[in-house]
């Protein structure tokens, strides 16, 4: 079984208790693309329009989404550069990025999948959606849910209990919409990821939280057939089938991210497979699975083609993404991110 300390870095309350807000992803890209030392410059607060605390929050996130990467300073060793990956210049690069201004509703869930995908910035969230098994829960039950994993990575010193429980109101805040005051707009505005539905308060009991299994309403088929694809080639580069349990079941894997039944992804997998002729369900003695005819990662690349395709936004030519550096000299977006 997978653990925690194998797909995520020992980071704790980096967050500088922001959780995302609206705009800060795109923000980070385009204030990396334009200068890598945005930054770690003074006068970084004006450029972006924020506090101190609120530049290394943004920083911090674009990092945590693999949309921003640090890369190394000739002139000042110990101050890195940060620049726009692959992934962030693909998506939200102006050149024109699948989605700069994070319009549609699977963007956002392909930022949460990149969030919890290896290696992993946020081992609090990873062991919360992977390996925290209470659907039900208080935020007292999930942080000493948390703790009790940590206590079980003998690699990882144990962090003080107040980072971890930064962390886990940091991960509450982020999912989960609030049960007073004013929602709608507002709410969203506040942290888009509660569009998501993946975490809701129990509205009898507004110390207590949900999480919301079964089919997702805006989550697309492409950008779950995409997930199931990466964590394919990422278990296994070689693999070209895996059974649909295990792709539910499975600490890392889209059925725990995206908090599906086996119905709701086989359902979803049963939609790409009708416009996509590579990747198709079948049945194996009764055990139904994923088969992948061609290599998953460019199965997936052509999953989040069709998706953006669909949508009327433009995507020229192949996509690449990943978490390597999509910039030459000071800051430009490659020609070869396309």
């Amino acid at each position: 079984m997978t653990r925690v300390d194998e797909v995520a870095s020992e980071t704790f309350a980096r967050h500088e208790t922001f959780h995302p807000r609206y705009g800060w992803f795109r923000k980070a890209v385009k204030a990396a693309a334009t200068s890598p030392d945005t930054f770690t410059r003074e006068d970084a607060p004006v450029e972006l329009g924020v506090g101190k605390n609120m530049v290394r929050a943004i920083r911090f996130w674009g990092k945590a989404a693999k949309l921003l990467v640090d890369v190394d300073n000739p002139a000042r060793p110990r101050l890195a550069w940060t620049v726009p990956t692959l992934n962030g210049a693909a998506l939200l690069g102006e050149q024109p990025g699948l989605d700069p201004y994070l319009e549609l509703p699977g963007s956002l869930w392909l930022l949460h999948w990149w969030m919890l995908a290896k290696t992993c910035s946020l081992p609090v969230w990873w062991i919360a959606f992977n390996q925290f098994g209470s659907v039900e829960f208080s935020e007292e039950d999930l942080l000493r849910g948390v703790l009790d994993e940590l206590q079980r990575i003998p690699s990882w010193a144990l962090p003080v209990e107040a980072s971890i429980k930064k962390d886990v109101d940091c991960l509450l805040r982020t999912y989960a919409p609030r049960v007073a005051g004013r929602f709608a707009i507002d709410d969203l505005l506040d942290c888009p990821f509660r569009e998501l539905g993946l975490l809701e308060p129990v509205w009898d009991d507004a110390h207590r939280y949900r999480f919301v299994i079964g089919t997702k309403p805006t989550l697309p088929a492409e950008i779950v057939a995409y997930a199931c694809l990466e964590y394919l080639a990422a278990a296994d580069p070689s693999a070209r089938t895996s059974t649909i349990s295990r792709l539910v079941l499975s600490p890392g894997s889209p059925g725990r991210v995206f908090k599906l039944t086996e119905e709701a992804l086989a359902t979803a997998l049963e939609q790409y497979e009708t416009t996509e002729n590579g990747v198709r369900l079948t049945s194996v003695a009764g055990v139904l699975q994923l088969t992948v005819d061609g290599d998953p990662r460019q199965e997936a690349v052509r999953a989040l083609q069709a998706y953006y395709g669909m949508a009327s936004h433009q995507v020229k030519g192949p996509i690449k993404l990943g978490e390597l550096a999509a910039v030459h000299g000071l800051g430009f977006v490659s020609e070869e991110v396309r």
